[in-house]
């Protein structure tokens, strides 16, 4: 196998190219078995096999990538494989991780010290901070910030397991709903020509829905599980006021977010990388990424890092299996751009009625269910450009439509682990301190529970 490999990664260099290899009408849906192979081997493997999974999960994830690669290249040549693995690495997955790797560095330098006990009224706060925190610094960013003093707070809780459910909730996903800073979904939608402050306008009353109504029951849920406390957790000795330390990674924070909005407002050519064709600016943000997540570890002392519980483990984790997430994906996403043309051209059916008009309910379910298991941002595209993709008439005829799209994407990631990188970059740094998640199904059922009926109603109030 890794003479195969080491042919495909060379083809990278030498194959000329500027798009995905693959056409997503001239394949068929067997296609995509890799990919619902990697996703079954995060949901089962942790329950039927936890110790070898902990051990292997990256040459699990490896194995699911050469199961799709090596096919791919017997049928359709070494070049065309190895472009596909250039496209996934210079399109998708190395700005990808660069992104969170700045964000996870820098958020994990930044430590909240003072008294924090995990009652209802300070749990529900750092979520309501966190929730505001996610549209000005992204989700990944607020999530990396303040899972930390969240995890602090509850340590002397035995029932504090939905405390990270609703977190995952609000703070990864429904909080980065307002400006393209908040989510992937919307800075492509940015980038495609959809005003900076579109979201913030036509997503806020959704926003504010779910977001109520979440904080709401989340509060009456840790009130009444509190309540069930054998010992309430309180705190002795003198009170430490809460102050911040790491403040340099507060400003690398903004930077970060100031490299993110110059690939939308800064267009000075493009360049060929690996055969793919990247907009010069996108190459400027990777090294900033690069340069900030230097910088923080330059500055940040080893003492702060340890207090705040910083290790690299998460980030291997998201690292190894999003790689092979981001290349299973993609004959499942070239299928879905495919449309009508395409295997799933029933389901892209679905999207219009009779006479061709958009129906914007199909667009947020559609949307959102397939970003729960897909990566939210490429699935906000293939629906952008299903609508139509003109930005102008989008956000003004086709408001009701690109708000769904744009809703469906960014809330529904919540559905599962996988629907947003945050997702499982918290899942993985709370069971590092020793709290035990839900299996990705025992998650999936808390969505089902709490979030599933709240988009039926957000469905009903915004989009028929």
């Amino acid at each position: 196998m890794r003479p195969v490999l080491t042919a495909l990664l060379l083809a990278c260099v030498v194959t000329p190219a500027h798009a995905a290899s693959i056409d997503g009408s001239q394949i068929g849906l067997i296609w995509g078995l890799p990919f619902a192979g990697i996703l079954l081997s995060i949901a089962l493997m942790p329950l039927l096999a936890p110790h070898f999974w902990h051990h292997h999960y990256g040459k699990v994830a490896a194995a699911w990538g050469a199961a799709f690669l090596i096919p791919f290249a017997a049928i359709f040549g070494v070049g065309a494989a190895g472009n596909e693995v250039a496209f996934v690495l210079v399109d998708e997955y190395i700005p990808f991780i660069v992104l969170l790797l700045a964000l996870y560095t820098t958020g994990g330098g930044v430590l909240l010290r003072g008294t924090l006990v995990g009652t209802p009224l300070t749990n529900t706060a750092i979520l309501a901070v966190g929730t505001i925190l996610a549209s000005m610094m992204g989700t990944t960013g607020a999530s990396m910030l303040l899972i930390r003093p969240l995890l602090r707070a509850n340590a002397d809780r035995t029932r504090k397991v939905h405390s990270f459910v609703f977190f995952i909730f609000l703070v990864s996903n429904i909080g980065g709903s307002l400006t393209p800073i908040g989510d992937p979904p919307l800075y492509l939608g940015f980038l495609k020509g959809v005003s900076f402050f579109w979201p913030t306008i036509h997503l806020f009353l959704p926003f504010a829905v779910c977001a109520v109504v979440l904080l709401g029951i989340y509060f009456l849920l840790d009130s009444w599980l509190y309540a069930k406390e054998p010992v309430k957790p309180g705190f002795e000795g003198a009170r430490v006021r809460l102050s911040i330390e790491g403040w340099v990674n507060v400003g690398l924070i903004l930077v970060v977010v100031f490299g993110v909005l110059l690939q939308g407002i800064w267009s000075p050519g493009t360049t060929t990388v690996l055969g793919q064709t990247v907009g010069i600016e996108r190459l400027v943000a990777i090294a900033i990424f690069l340069g900030v997540t230097a910088v923080s570890m330059l500055l940040t002392s080893k003492t702060l890092r340890e207090a705040n519980g910083f290790t690299w483990g998460a980030m291997a984790e998201v690292a190894k299996l999003f790689a092979a997430i981001f290349l299973c994906m993609g004959p499942v996403i070239a299928i879905l751009k495919a449309g009508p043309a395409g295997a799933m051209a029933p389901l892209v059916a679905l999207t219009s009625d009779g006479a061709g008009a958009p129906i914007p309910w199909v667009y947020f379910w559609l949307t959102g269910a397939l970003s729960s298991f897909l990566d939210n941002a490429p699935t906000y595209l293939v629906f952008f450009n299903l609508a139509g993709g003109d930005p102008q008439f989008l956000m003004t005829q086709g408001a009701a439509t690109l708000a769904a799209i744009s809703a469906g994407a960014v809330f529904m990631g919540a559905n599962t682990y996988i629907g947003n990188a945050p997702n499982f970059m918290v899942k993985a740094i709370v069971e590092e301190n020793g709290v035990r998640m839900p299996s990705f199904f025992g998650y999936f059922a808390w969505a089902c529970l709490f979030l599933v009926p709240l988009f039926v109603l957000c469905t009903f109030l915004f989009f028929i």
